[in-house]
């Protein structure tokens, strides 16, 4: 196995990014014998190559305004990419794009994880992926059902894709949460969301640990339990010791709670921890090739969280006396502190009464 480099990427600026990954990039591509993106001409069976991008209104996207943030693929390993949204929360300014995606080019096609925050960032993905390769993208796999991980899915679609997820968002899909997240989001982040918007389901459901091969690159699809969702699904590159993570980790950011189940997050937490990893990408921030350290931030608030709210439940404080009397000096200088702390301590309150009453 090759050693990642020991340059952390969390707190780096993006200079220093692109350095700490090149190195990683660099000592795992000695150990590749197979070419980053192999010629049509080279594989012995010629996989069919991707068709003309969609254009918007192919992909029934109309209406939208352009892209105009920049969305460039990083190369995390020899074989893996992705793309790093803004630290902050969904905004009009980052218009939608404050979520991670990645992609994995096979010589048989590409396998895209999470497809960002709108259909037109998700249609400017997959445009950033026909730089990259002409080869198609055959499958997507969304990490979670949250807007700003699967709104792109409608261009990846059009383009012939196959969308796989975890059965326990079927649930979530039935329920008027969706609906009603979509209609705020036509207003909230118009022109970018509208009302060609739609919500795409997967094709295929997984209900358990699931592996699988494309290209001769093995895969497995890694459920978390609930964890930040009922639905968390994490992609493993076994052969590049790659783990896309999604929402289990927020690089350098306060996370979102939401309905969170935080005693299985830290559980997650703790199982990916085991895992030979060499780069983790996870739903937000930058990448990281060294996991342990750079999960600490997401472990250490929902510790401190779960401690705090704890405690306050035991001694039968309301939430308002118990959120102000807790010094929150480690995490207030964090991105998206000011836009999600107190929230995520609310619902953090909420699941330690029901851990109390044993629920």
């Amino acid at each position: 196995m090759i050693a990642a480099s020991g340059v952390g990427l969390r707190g780096c600026g993006a200079k220093r990014l692109v350095q700490a990954l090149s190195l990683a990039v660099a000592a795992l591509s000695a150990a590749c014998t197979v070419p980053i993106v192999p010629s049509i001409e080279s594989t012995a069976a010629a996989p069919r190559v991707a068709s003309s991008l969609p254009s918007l209104v192919e992909a029934g996207i109309s209406g939208t305004a352009a892209v105009t943030v920049d969305i460039k693929p990083i190369q995390v390993s020899p074989r893996v990419w992705m793309v790093q949204g803004d630290l902050g929360p969904v905004s009009l300014e980052n218009q939608g794009y404050n979520s991670n995606a990645a992609f994995v080019v096979t010589p048989a096609g590409v396998v895209v994880y999470d497809a960002l925050g709108t259909p037109p960032l998700g249609h400017e993905l997959l445009r950033q992926i026909r730089h990259i390769t002409p080869l198609p993208v055959r499958h997507v796999i969304v990490s979670h059902w949250h807007a700003d991980h699967f709104y792109g899915l409608q261009a990846f679609k059009a383009a012939g894709a196959t969308i796989w997820a975890h059965r326990a968002g079927q649930s979530y899909l039935a329920s008027d949460a969706p609906g009603a997240r979509l209609a705020e989001r036509r207003t909230s982040l118009a022109p970018w969301v509208n009302g060609s918007a739609r919500l795409v389901p997967a094709d295929r459901w997984i209900d358990a640990e699931t592996r699988f091969e494309l290209g001769g690159i093995r895969f497995a699809l890694l459920p978390a339990g609930h964890a930040h969702t009922r639905e968390d699904l994490m992609l493993w590159v076994e052969s590049e010791g790659v783990l896309l993570a999604g929402d289990l980790m927020f690089g350098a950011r306060i996370p979102f709670v939401g309905d969170a189940q935080t005693r299985g997050w830290l559980a997650a937490i703790d199982q990916l921890s085991r895992l030979p990893i060499r780069v983790l990408v996870g739903g937000h921030g930058e990448a990281s090739v060294r996991p342990a350290r750079d999960l600490a931030l997401t472990r250490d608030y929902l510790n401190f969280l779960r401690e705090r709210m704890k405690r306050a439940v035991a001694e039968m404080e309301t939430f308002d006396e118990a959120y102000r009397a807790t010094d929150w000096r480690p995490f207030a200088d964090k991105p998206a502190f000011g836009a999600a702390n107190r929230a995520n301590a609310y619902n953090v309150f909420l699941e330690m009464e029901r851990e109390a009453l044993g629920r």
